[in-house]
């Protein structure tokens, strides 16, 4: 028991005896059980987890580096290192006669050089500033022990001197009548090649280095808490002035990939969010670019358990290895695919398949090309089915669209819109009919109820991928006559879509409730997050609580571009920097993959010169028809008189209506159909039908003027 268990438990007992002692003694209270008692900090009972306890859940750090163990890693390294080796080597061989020359001609100051400092070391020369001193301060005892001194290392070094000379002499007379020609020549050359590697200049030497090393910062536990130190984060400010650390370390600091790695806990009441949120503080206390800097939480940890990477070189500008698939290679889109690199240089992987994904940033942070690196790999397995729609109107998708696309448009004109509806009509109805195939499957065939690679492979089915990316979505869904409509179906196809094979991506600048609905956000289980301005958009496209877990994307610097907060394949959020893909390699790799379907007979649509057959009734207004159709005094009208009016309205758009297909196409404005009550050969009825006061309704509405009914 220490002193202060001791402590705490006389005050305890002193306690309980001043209140026996003021109590009465003819008092009717009955007296205190002590066993009602409850001891919080018993100085006696157990500490904690025993030690084999604690053994048994710790974390057993790797017996071997992730780059050993790692195939890619290890050729990336082997690479390199060959490659290093290689580039010093021709360096240096190429610039060998220079080296020659400009040895030889120093060599004369090389010899003058080597024997002056042979003489002074006779003369012990260095012994002088000492003797002098002693003889400045009359000090006789000193100078003479020093004099005396001199006196025996001149005799010894003299006698060294002179018969260095004489063996030196005649070996080198010996040499010259003995030796061959060849070995004199390669004995002269070296003496005067070390005579001139000797007489170099210290600030200009012969021979430089064929590569430039950075000068970098190896990061100490002092560097770490002098940073933390200086985020102004009171917790830690009053941590430090009780004389405590800002970090108590779980870890060595260690080299981890291009950088270090430092892991800690924080003070009390600290969070890693607190820390992310000063990471531009953080850095300069570091003395280290912004792009150098990542905070980040720990996994499974508590909140104030903080993971700090310090990069060598900023992220944003450190070169990426090499793409796998830039020159050659196919993708299988139900296998995990490389798309870019973590702050440590690591491949990230993601599985297209069974996902449905969103992409958000502000303009010029890279968002387009992000999401054409991944109709990119959707392009390059054969099996999918491309569907491509630049609403920016720009033609960054184009090298994908005009290569591989089955559907593809470019530009945000009502043709451009009504191209989209129309497809995605089609994309739905194709989801309808994959659920029936899947649905009468054999069990052994499809076990899970979902589309596999095997499945998607069997023609027959029709159950290929189908890969859906939308740039700036904002404007499909902020249509004011077909945005409802649209929301509806790729809410449907978020929902449904991965299980069936049908990926829906979606890219917005934008990332509100307005261009992101709900619907599809929370839905979305892969999720890419360049820089945005505040915490709203961050949690609009990583979820809910992202801002404060320390996910924030609003932390990314102006020139980091291409690098996003990554959420998806069953991983916490990471920060990720996609591989940049140029225009002109873009259609390289789109050349690949429409070389793929032509050789297998699936090049289809938009990349054949196929148009789709356009919908009549996408053209028209269905509420102003049905208005058109519904005289002021008809309140209400069955669903089946509406479609034979618009039938005798407009007989292309509407002749093949049904009650059912008016149902589903008012459904998308909020209109939903119930029994009206009305006549049919003078019999009265109820039957399914629309109100003309619910279309006005939203007429007015659409229209942004309340009085229009």
């Amino acid at each position: 028991m220490n002193h202060e268990d001791e402590n705490e438990l006389f005050q305890r007992l002193e306690s309980e005896m001043a209140e026996d002692k003021g109590a009465a003694p003819d008092s009717a209270q009955e007296p205190e059980d002590p066993s009602s008692t409850v001891l919080v900090d018993s100085p006696g009972g157990p500490t904690g987890p025993g030690f084999f306890d604690r053994v048994r859940d710790a974390k057993r750090r790797p017996v071997l580096p992730l780059w050993v163990k790692s195939k890619p890693d290890f050729v990336a390294s082997a690479g390199w290192l060959v490659g290093y080796a290689g580039h010093t080597v021709a360096y240096h061989g190429a610039r060998t006669p220079w080296y020659t020359l400009r040895l030889t001609a120093r060599a004369p100051s090389g010899a003058a050089k080597f024997i002056g400092g042979s003489l002074r070391w006779m003369a012990d020369r260095e012994g002088d500033p000492l003797r002098a001193a002693a003889a400045r301060r009359e000090d006789v005892g000193e100078y003479l022990k020093l004099s005396r001194q001199r006196d025996r290392r001149v005799r010894w070094r003299t006698v060294v001197g002179i018969v260095a000379s004489v063996v030196g002499l005649s070996s080198a007379l010996a040499l010259y009548v003995l030796a061959p020609g060849w070995l004199l020549a390669l004995s002269g050359a070296a003496v005067a090649l070390a005579l001139g590697w000797l007489g170099q200049p210290a600030d200009d030497p012969v021979i430089h280095r064929a590569v430039e090393l950075p000068k970098r910062q190896k990061l100490t536990s002092d560097i770490v808490l002098r940073a933390l130190a200086a985020l102004s984060i009171s917790q830690i400010n009053q941590t430090v002035s009780k004389g405590g650390d800002p970090l108590a370390f779980t870890a060595p600091i260690t080299r981890d990939g291009p950088g270090w790695l430092a892991e800690g806990d924080l003070p009390y009441g600290v969070t890693v969010a607190d820390v992310v949120d000063r990471r531009e503080r953080l850095a300069s206390g570091l003395r280290r670019p912004l792009g150098c800097v990542w905070p980040e939480p720990v996994p499974d940890e508590h909140t104030g358990r903080l993971r700090l990477w310090v990069g060598d070189q900023d992220m944003s500008k450190a070169r990426q290895p090499a793409w796998p698939l830039a020159k050659s290679g196919s993708v299988d889109l139900f296998k995990p695919v490389a798309w870019g690199t973590d702050q440590r240089g690591r491949w990230v992987e993601i599985t297209l398949m069974f996902l449905a994904g969103v992409i958000g940033a502000i303009p010029r942070m890279g968002k387009t090309f992000l999401l054409r690196l991944l109709l990119l790999i959707a392009a390059l397995d054969p099996r999918a089915e491309v569907h491509s729609y630049d609403l920016k109107g720009t033609g960054d998708l184009d090298p994908v669209g005009e290569a591989v696309s089955h559907r593809h448009r470019a530009g945000d004109e009502e043709e451009d819109i009504l191209y989209g509806l129309h497809t995605m009509r089609e994309v739905q109805t194709e989801l309808r009919r994959r659920a029936k195939v899947i649905r009468e499957l054999p069990r052994d065939i499809c076990p899970e109820s979902k589309v596999t690679s095997d499945l998607a492979s069997k023609r027959s089915l029709g159950l290929h991928p189908i890969v859906i990316g939308v740039d700036e979505c904002q404007k499909w869904f902020e249509h004011a006559k077909h945005g409802k409509e649209l929301e509806e179906i790729c809410t449907d196809i978020a929902k449904r879509g991965p299980a069936l094979g049908i990926v829906l991506l979606l890219a917005t600048q934008r990332p509100d409730d307005d261009s992101l609905p709900k619907g599809i956000s929370a839905n979305a289980s892969a999720r890419w997050c360049l820089k945005v301005m505040s915490h709203t958009e961050n949690d609009m496209v990583l979820g809910t609580g992202a801002y404060k877990r320390g996910v924030r994307a609003t932390t990314f610097a102006w020139d980091e571009k291409g690098i996003s907060y990554f959420l998806g394949e069953g991983a916490d959020a990471r920060v990720v920097r996609a591989i940049e893909i140029d225009a002109v390699l873009a259609e390289a790799i789109a050349a690949r993959g429409r070389t793929m379907r032509k050789n297998a007979g699936l090049l289809s649509g938009y990349a054949l010169g196929e148009e789709p057959q356009t919908d009549p009734a996408a053209s028209f207004d269905l509420l102003a028809d049905i208005l058109a159709v519904m005289p002021a005094e008809e309140s209400k009208a069955w669903n089946e008189v509406i479609t034979a009016r618009l039938a005798e309205l407009r007989p292309d758009a509407y002749g093949t209506w049904g009650a059912e297909q008016l149902t589903a196409a008012l459904k998308p404005y909020g209109i939903r159909t119930g029994q009206v009550w009305g006549t049919d050969d003078g019999k009265g009825a109820n039957r399914r039908g629309i109100k003309r006061a619910d279309l006005l309704n939203i007429v007015a509405h659409r229209n942004g003027n309340s009085d229009a009914n």
